[in-house]
């Protein structure tokens, strides 16, 4: 399995566009063969002083059965439309994709194609 935390820095003032289209979007990738999970999330106040609460930004947590159905999701037509839409309304994307660090997935680094990486 697969993790992506997509972290997403908006421009200050248009959270409520990108999350018209997100509501437009979410279904269309949910649908998709391999999609366990796919959901944008917002930061939320809390009294932990660790959490660093940023209004402008939209952190979206997956999980997809394999690296091939993930990568079939980036390419899929919806998801390009859905780049050329939040073009202008985002700052900054980052990702980390992610396996369980578990003994099952010592050896993940390999099964995906990066080596020595992992170790």
């Amino acid at each position: 399995m697969i993790h992506v935390l997509a972290s997403i820095v908006i421009e200050e003032g248009k959270m409520p566009d990108v999350l018209k289209i997100y509501e437009n979007f979410v279904p269309l990738v949910t649908r998709e063969t391999g999609c366990l999970m796919y959901q944008p999330t917002l930061d939320v106040d809390t009294p932990i002083p660790t959490q660093v609460k940023d209004d402008n930004l939209v952190t979206v947590i997956e999980k997809w059965e394999s690296m091939e159905a993930f990568n079939a999701h980036l390419n899929a037509p919806h998801v390009i439309q859905f780049r050329k839409e939040i073009k202008g309304i985002v700052k900054n994307i980052s990702i980390k994709v992610l396996t369980e660090a578990n003994e099952k997935y010592h050896n993940a680094g390999q099964q995906y194609g990066f080596g020595e990486s992992l170790r």
